[in-house]
């Protein structure tokens, strides 16, 4: 006979240290953009997303379920750069992540946390 109870766990966030710059897997179709985010060190989880055409200004993304974001714009014909924030506060800016002739389907390096 099995006995179920519970168990007490203590646990904490630690720095996770990655190889490389983020990755930003970009799909979607026309005017709508997702990106999965991969690769992302520190020690926090990423809350927010922000997205910039060559054309336009920042505009943020919404969380579509883990780490896909995605946001209803037109940005064909314009390099795409983030912005990636984490829970711990800290910002990452990574400028000119896709070129102008980006495709949908392809996953691009920018920055990483340090």
């Amino acid at each position: 006979m099995w006995k179920i109870g519970t168990m007490n766990a203590q646990y904490r966030r630690v720095r996770c240290a990655k190889v490389g710059g983020m990755r930003f897997a970009i799909n979607g179709k026309d005017f709508f953009l997702t990106v999965l985010l991969s690769n992302v060190a520190g020690d926090g989880a990423v809350t927010g997303v922000k997205v910039k055409g060559s054309k336009t200004g920042w505009l943020s993304m919404g969380r579509n379920w883990g780490q896909n974001w995605h946001v209803n714009a037109d940005f064909r014909g314009q390099a795409l750069s983030f912005e990636v924030t984490t829970s711990d506060g800290k910002t990452v800016t990574s400028y000119n992540v896709a070129p102008s002739d980006w495709q949908f389907g392809h996953t691009y390096k920018g920055k990483q946390f340090v």
